[in-house]
């Protein structure tokens, strides 16, 4: 089983990484995608089409880009959301009082992650393969009790990635650039 100081550190040290994605929805659809990690803050998920939505966190915010909408996104500051486990500055699990699981099945260590100050905002399943450590999926509980879990595929870590990737306004612009 891995220890909480090893995923902290896993985490600390992870700067970038890009992986394929399966996602599994609460009502058991299934889609495909790219995930994009630039830590801390920031982080991409694009799904593949027909969907082609996007969902992105930069600058404090998640932002969920609806294909289907002439809208804008709609955001939510990104403290208020499970993700942000994930994407601090730095991680430290074993002094937050965030952990409210940490198991071992004999093949992939969980760590089940919660705000204690606001559990309202959901919670965060994380899963980790452990030679070597590796985030493998997680089950995430928003704040309306829906799950999404998401199956990461191959992983390349350490990739130059453009600042623009994880620009919401710069998403906006060119979403309203397409549509005239």
């Amino acid at each position: 089983m891995l220890s909480l100081a090893q995923i902290s550190e896993y985490f600390n040290g992870l700067k970038t990484l890009k992986s394929d994605f399966n996602q599994i929805n609460n009502d058991g659809s299934t889609v495909g995608g790219t995930l994009f990690i630039w830590r801390p803050g920031r982080m991409r998920f694009e799904y593949d089409p027909p969907l082609a939505n996007l969902v992105l966190a930069s600058s404090g915010q998640l932002a969920i880009f609806d294909n289907k909408s002439n809208q804008p996104p709609t955001q939510y500051p990104l403290g208020r959301t499970p993700l942000k486990v994930i994407l601090q500055r730095n991680v430290n699990l074993g002094s937050a009082r965030m952990v409210t699981g940490h198991s071992y099945d004999g093949t992939f260590t969980r760590v089940k992650t919660q705000d204690p100050d606001h559990p309202e905002y959901g919670m965060v399943d994380l899963v980790f393969s452990d030679a070597p450590i590796k985030l493998r999926e997680w089950l995430l509980v928003d704040d309306m009790g829906n799950e999404t879990r998401l199956k990461l595929g191959v992983q390349v870590e350490g990739l130059p990635l453009p600042h623009r990737l994880f620009s919401i306004g710069a998403e906006i612009n060119d979403r309203i650039l397409a549509q005239n």
